[in-house]
């Protein structure tokens, strides 16, 4: 703090500094500062020293007179006048100056916190890495994750959960980032390849992507049983209108799914909604979407870091007219993205969505 206000009173006293010089300047008795009048009369003396002297002749002598004239008076009515600050406008020029670091420092004692400590990055980065994960925030754990990656450059896990942290702080491009460079020190992990896919979804709005189903390519690849990379590349089938072929995969993924695997409900529903198809008269299966929330619920318990995924469970449980698990979801996401205000705004909607008749 010592160096804040010896940087503070430096700058307030170059500043004064400069205003003052520059009202000296203005105090000093201003001179003509056109020198072309005084040009002007010399050459008509000298035109006619030469004149008298014989070495002009008398109609070059008149005609270069003529013209030194013409010049001269020309000069002369256009002559700027000089400025000269008048002694008012130097005391309120002197009054700015003092007054104004005064102010700066009395606004600072009073609104400021002129006895707190240095607050330097290091010692925050330090605190940071001390205390343990779920007491920070994305933006913190983005901070010391990276930190992280410049002491263990070869270790993918680090990338990958910095990639984690970047999405839970609204940073899709910077987790695709880390993820590739993890795949670049681990090709053959399956688990990065799936996350890469998926990070790239989100950067399509939901979509399964040319990218994304690239990436998903990749870890079918090395595991041809990878379920998350099987569940949306048959949904890309089915988003390209080739429902018969997606759902023919979700089918095989089901049948190869353990019968505890909480993902099991979701994909059922997911099935049974692409084999529907659009049906506006008929109310909805009440059974088939709460098998669907519960799959959904169960993957954010693995992974929670996920803000679309948060907003759709409090949107279902609201469509269902549970208020009581509704509200518990709403709490728990607020709890965990309440530094983004996009992400709290959709929340909120969420919640407001009225419950939906359906057959029980």
């Amino acid at each position: 703090m010592v160096v804040f206000w010896v940087v503070a009173g430096v700058l307030s006293a170059a500043a004064a500094g400069v205003i003052l010089l520059r009202a000296a300047g203005a105090a000093v008795p201003a001179e003509d500062a056109d020198p072309s009048p005084q040009l002007y009369r010399r050459q008509l003396a000298e035109i006619d020293d030469l004149a008298d002297r014989g070495l002009l002749a008398q109609g070059e002598r008149k005609q270069a007179h003529a013209e030194a004239a013409r010049r001269l008076l020309a000069a002369v009515d256009h002559a700027a006048k000089p400025w000269s600050a008048s002694p008012s406008v130097r005391r309120a020029v002197l009054a700015v100056a003092i007054l104004a670091p005064a102010l700066a420092v009395g606004g600072y004692l009073a609104v400021g916190a002129p006895g707190a400590d240095d607050q330097p990055f290091a010692k925050r980065l330090a605190e940071w890495r001390d205390a343990g994960p779920e007491r920070l925030d994305a933006a913190q754990l983005v901070a010391v994750l990276k930190v992280v990656s410049g002491e263990r450059p070869r270790d993918p896990e680090v990338f990958r959960l910095s990639a984690l942290a970047q999405m839970s702080a609204g940073d899709a491009v910077g987790a695709e980032r880390s993820l590739r460079r993890a795949l670049e020190l681990a090709p053959s992990r399956v688990d990065l390849w799936e996350a890469l896919g998926e990070v790239r979804m989100v950067m399509a709005g939901g979509q399964v992507s040319a990218d994304a189903q690239a990436a998903f390519a990749e870890a079918l690849k090395r595991d041809p049983k990878a379920a998350d990379a099987r569940f949306h590349l048959a949904r890309a089938q089915i988003e390209a209108g080739d429902t018969a072929a997606g759902v023919a995969g979700w089918r095989a993924l089901l049948a190869d799914l353990a019968k505890d695997d909480p993902r099991r409900p979701a994909l059922a529903a997911a099935i049974a909604e692409a084999q529907r198809g659009p049906a506006p008269a008929a109310l909805p299966d009440a059974s088939a979407i709460r098998g669907m929330v519960e799959g959904l619920a169960a993957r954010l318990e693995v992974a929670p870091d996920d803000p679309n995924g948060w907003v759709r469970l409090v949107r279902s449980y609201a469509v269902l007219g549970d208020a009581a698990r509704r509200d518990a979801a709403l709490a728990r996401a607020k709890g965990r993205f309440a530094n983004r205000s996009d992400v709290m705004a959709d929340l909120k909607a969420a919640a407001k969505t009225p419950p939906m008749a359906m057959k029980p």
